[in-house]
């Protein structure tokens, strides 16, 4: 019988955290064996099964990661994935990275890691959203050379909660297309008089709404035909079951730093 992969769930008080540590906690393979909140969280001594509407796990919440842990799946806010970077490269403990929104010098704190623990990090978990990646992909490289040229718009949809804007999803989908068709105008938004597009822009709106867990538009615009490639997330457990799926597969890595692409084999 294979040994069950021990999980630490790093924001566990979180929305995220709660859908982690209940996929994981219902995973045969996988077991969550601590539950990790900043030391002033009112969090700190429940039970992680309890806040996650599962019942008691026996999983108390704490500022500290114990022993036993085999990997570390964190769904945070960057300040707090700081702190836990450095001890997880003092712990030498395999990461998942799913925070977005980091800093430059907080990036760089997770570059400097990656020399000792292996890391994935990816602006989003979730299997479908990286699988569109790779689509967009395929289709700015087709469509590069299109004569009349192609007008990109990226539409991002997330719930009212959400603090940075647009996602870190939607600047990877940007990335890609950049990185494709040489698109070097990074538009956010546009009001008043801003004249006619110009033919290497990206655009970029973010619409924060209700409860929406995620959704992601990518339009190639051509004189007399559009292209939309579409994903959308029904539920967060979308983010849980992908950022799993990394931790079963980093937790066999050497130390680097590794994207949803390893992950599923795209790379």
């Amino acid at each position: 019988m294979t040994t069950p992969l021990n999980v630490a769930v790093h924001g566990a008080a979180g929305r995220m955290g709660q859908r982690v540590t209940a996929v994981t906690h219902a995973d045969k393979d996988s077991t969550v064996v601590a539950a990790l909140e900043h030391a002033a969280s009112p969090a700190i001594g429940k039970d992680a099964g309890e806040l996650a509407g599962l019942g008691k796990i026996d999983v108390p919440v704490t500022a500290d990661i114990p022993e036993g842990v085999d990997v570390v799946i964190d769904f945070s806010v960057p300040e707090a994935l700081v702190d836990l970077v450095k001890k997880c490269q003092q712990r030498k403990l395999p990461l998942v990275i799913a925070t977005t929104g980091l800093s430059p010098g907080q990036k760089q704190v997770v570059e400097a890691a990656i020399v000792d623990i292996p890391v994935v990090w990816a602006p989003s978990m979730s299997q479908a959203v990286n699988v569109t990646m790779e689509l967009t992909r395929l289709a700015s490289r087709f469509l590069k050379n299109v004569p009349e040229g192609v007008d990109v718009e990226i539409i991002e949809r997330h719930h009212r909660y959400k603090e940075d804007a647009p996602s870190g999803t939607a600047l990877r989908f940007g990335e890609i297309v950049a990185s494709e068709m040489g698109h070097s105008n990074h538009q956010h938004g546009r009001e008043g008089r801003p004249g006619q597009r110009p033919r290497n822009e990206i655009g970029y709106h973010a619409v924060r709404v209700s409860d929406n867990v995620g959704e992601h538009t990518i339009i190639f615009g051509m004189l007399g035909e559009t292209i939309e490639l579409t994903v959308k997330g029904s539920t967060r457990d979308c983010y849980a079951y992908g950022a799993l799926a990394a931790a079963k597969f980093v937790v066999n890595q050497q130390p680097g730093l590794y994207t949803m692409n390893d992950v599923l084999g795209l790379a």
